[in-house]
């Protein structure tokens, strides 16, 4: 029997002599080589009783063995979930206890801190380090090939992808079959993918970005891609070009503008740019196009609902703005419970085959953001100008969105609070040149203290991933509040919006 994602994105690489991956140290994988990787993992997944419906959790570095290890997720109608590398243990163990799942892989470089968590979530932790090393490379190597994917259909799941919101933990998007591999089809055909295309990949894996965006549109192609740990810009120029095609964030660009060998000459075979995850200023679109001919194609999307716009391949790809709604995806503004026309701002609602089928285990968040006849309520504020093009004006919500990655304000606030000397807090996103945004952390001492902000900061810092943790602190007398003794957030970024510029 059919595996609707499966048999559109792996089963096809058998036999393929071609590069599929190109690693930075000269190697190069064919497609038959990583289809058998893909097959092995599985055998060795299997052996671990992982069966169809069953939750693998990954967190660990980007490697040819990390796309197998989701591949085999695929092959055996599991559910992929994977986590930020950054996570630290306290956030791991939230992951774990709410998707429990069969399997947790992890580097082992952390394995000793985190095998507690997972025992206690119920998972078999096995390492998988990031040169491809490890426990569970050991038993796909001595593990018999899967032959035969598991029979999944369309609405069958493929993938938890946690994000987050302003209130509450961070929910669980469940994604399909159907919803991975028609976002996928539809992008291969509006930004011209083929068999032809190499693809720049430092985008990281564990993102929807990098997984189910740029991983699933180059093996639906039949695209090879470079595969880079991470983004470092000498490296990026140094292989741009062997690329036509490049994914990134706005912070890859902000990055690449500063290197003097970024020149039209040396982009001057490449097809196409993307930029995703954040919103990218105008003024490093009209900065890259000035330097290198080529405007950025800028698209939008989210965790739950994967792309649903895009600035136009041929037509003008304009500045500020992510374009229109997909083919297949529905897009609609509203405001006071209509729709409004252009110009107007509103809430920015989705439907199509894309849209998520709900939080894992949260039905009654589902049912405050997915209407019942589809509709997605995104949480972002957005209006179309009198062209039709997407802008958008910003969140209704206060979630802070920094290169890319979400972060729930309330999360950090409540660490913050706890630090002696702090009596409330307020946590918001302010512009950045490379991040979009940039955490930032406004704190009310207690009466008495001596508040130092760098001190503050550095008292939270092991309990936060990285890209969570405020760039950027100030001390005040008070926050802002309404009537209500609600903190005007917006009051505090209007206040703090030129920090980083």
């Amino acid at each position: 029997m059919a595996n609707h994602l499966f048999d559109a994105l792996f089963a096809p690489l058998a036999g393929r002599g071609g590069d599929l991956l190109i690693l930075p140290d000269g190697r190069r994988l064919s497609g038959d080589t990583v289809l058998r990787q893909v097959a092995r993992m599985a055998g060795a997944l299997r052996g671990l009783g992982v069966v169809k419906g069953d939750r693998i959790a990954v967190q660990v570095g980007k490697s040819p063995e990390a796309l197998a290890c989701y591949g085999a997720a695929v092959a055996l109608g599991a559910v992929f979930l994977p986590l930020n590398t950054a996570y630290t243990a306290e956030e791991i163990g939230y992951f774990l206890g709410d998707a429990t799942p069969k399997v947790f892989v992890c580097d082992g470089a952390k394995a000793a801190v985190l095998a507690p968590v997972a025992a206690r979530s119920g998972a078999r932790l096995v390492v998988l380090n990031a040169d491809g090393s490890g426990e569970l490379a050991d038993l796909a190597a001595g593990a018999a090939e899967i032959a035969v994917a598991e029979a999944c259909g369309p609405e069958d799941l493929a993938a938890i992808l946690y994000t987050s919101g302003t209130t509450g933990r961070s929910k669980g998007a469940m994604l399909t079959h159907r919803n991975l591999l028609s976002n996928a089809e539809v992008l291969v055909r509006e930004w011209r993918f083929t068999a032809e295309d190499v693809l720049l990949h430092a985008l990281p894996i564990f993102h929807t970005h990098g997984l189910f965006v740029a991983s699933n549109v180059a093996l639906l192609s039949g695209a090879a891609m470079i595969w880079l740990p991470g983004f470092e810009a000498g490296a990026v120029l140094r292989l741009l070009p062997q690329a036509t095609v490049m994914m990134g964030v706005p912070t890859f660009y902000t990055r690449l503008l500063e290197e003097p060998g970024l020149t039209r000459d040396l982009v001057g075979h490449m097809r196409l740019f993307v930029s995703g995850s954040a919103p990218l200023l105008a003024e490093t679109h009209e900065a890259w196009a000035g330097r290198t001919g080529h405007r950025i194609l800028e698209r939008y999307g989210m965790t739950e609902t994967n792309m649903n716009t895009s600035n136009p391949y041929a037509g003008e790809r304009r500045a500020g703005t992510v374009g229109f709604p997909l083919p297949g995806v529905e897009v609609r503004i509203v405001a006071e419970g209509r729709a409004v026309g252009p110009e107007e701002v509103g809430m920015i609602e989705v439907r199509g085959p894309n849209v998520f089928v709900g939080y894992w285990q949260m039905p009654e968040k589902t049912r405050e953001e997915l209407r019942a006849d589809g509709w997605f309520i995104t949480g972002d504020l957005g209006k179309r100008d009198a062209d039709g093009y997407v802008h958008i004006v910003g969140r209704a919500k206060d979630l802070v969105i920094t290169g890319g990655y979400n972060v729930y304000p309330k999360e950090v606030e409540l660490l913050l609070d706890e630090v002696p000397g702090v009596a409330e807090s307020a946590v918001i996103g302010v512009p950045h040149p490379d991040f979009g945004e940039a955490v930032f952390a406004v704190l009310v001492p207690q009466k008495g203290a001596a508040l130092e902000p760098g001190a503050a900061l550095a008292a939270v810092a092991d309990r936060l991933a990285r890209f969570k943790q405020p760039k950027a602190a100030v001390v005040v007398e008070s926050l802002p509040r309404n009537t209500m003794g609600k903190v005007q957030k917006n009051l505090l970024r209007e206040a703090y919006k030129g920090w980083f510029a």
